[in-house]
């Protein structure tokens, strides 16, 4: 199966502070930019493109329960996750299933782009927090 780029998640303390780095210094523009305060995601998102290339630049909105919380809390800011595009997420979810390596169920949901989302469980990605989606009706 086919695996490319498609973006990738970067977890800052100051969303504001990024948005001007990435558009000053690397040329980047801002795509989009919104809240979600759905469970398992609580975060502000800035949408980058540089050079052709997505980036997410990811703020947690509770210092609780957000994911990107708990990761700058035990890593500090910087690369939270690298997201590939698939031609069918539930095709790769099997594909992974018979590879052993474990999803994250929870994480499973569409974003607001209708991007279908889930993450890979980290303890068998050699430690990266890696994302499989698809846009299903972009097809």
């Amino acid at each position: 199966m086919k695996k490319e780029l498609d973006h990738i998640g970067i977890a800052v303390r100051d969303l504001e502070e990024s948005i001007n780095f990435y558009k000053n210094v690397l040329s980047g523009v801002l795509l989009d930019r919104y809240r979600s305060e759905d469970k398992g995601v609580e975060s502000e998102v800035a949408i980058m493109e540089v050079s052709g290339n997505r980036i997410e630049l990811l703020l947690p909105t509770n210092n609780t329960t957000s994911p990107i919380a708990r990761f700058i809390k035990q890593k500090g800011k910087g690369v939270h996750h690298i997201a590939y595009r698939v031609d069918n997420l539930d095709s790769a979810i099997k594909d992974l299933e018979m590879k052993k390596i474990r999803v994250m169920e929870e994480t499973l949901r569409i974003n607001k782009h209708g991007r279908r989302l889930i993450y890979l469980n980290p303890a068998d990605t050699e430690g990266t927090i890696i994302e499989y989606c698809d846009y299903p009706n972009m097809k």
